[in-house]
């Protein structure tokens, strides 16, 4: 079989789903005997000290005969966090635009007669806006 021949099988179809620093990939791949399978690939990016990223990739194959169950037992997962928690996203950080800030400051405790005190800084909030 020529090299061209295994990259067409190979593939099939493909769907990607980019969400904030994971992507992941839905293929439909194909066995030796030409039956069909799913891989569902997440791949995460993580950011070195240096500047340098590398990605961890962790895979699953999905064959026919679990799709039902896999489609069932997924979509009462889901349903159930929806249900429980509703759509909104808690976390900023699971946010699409979040980039991570960092702040070091020093104990702020110390003052000396000739300084102003330290404030910090915060963000007001009203209860009932939550």
């Amino acid at each position: 079989m020529r090299e061209n021949d295994m990259l067409e099988k190979e593939e099939i179809f493909s769907k990607v789903l980019r969400a904030g620093r994971r992507t992941y990939f839905f293929d439909v791949r194909a066995t030796k005997a030409d039956d069909y399978y799913v891989t569902i690939t997440e791949s995460k990016k993580f950011t070195e000290e240096d500047g340098s990223f590398h990605f961890k990739k962790h895979k699953i194959y999905l064959y026919k005969e679990d799709f039902a169950a896999f489609t069932e037992i997924l979509g009462e997962m889901t349903d159930y966090v929806l249900n429980s928690k509703g759509e909104e996203v808690i976390s900023e950080r699971h946010q699409k635009d979040f980039k991570k800030e960092y702040s070091y400051e020093k104990s702020e405790s110390k003052t000396y007669a000739d300084e102003e005190p330290k404030t910090s800084s915060f963000t007001d909030i009203d209860f009932d806006d939550i």
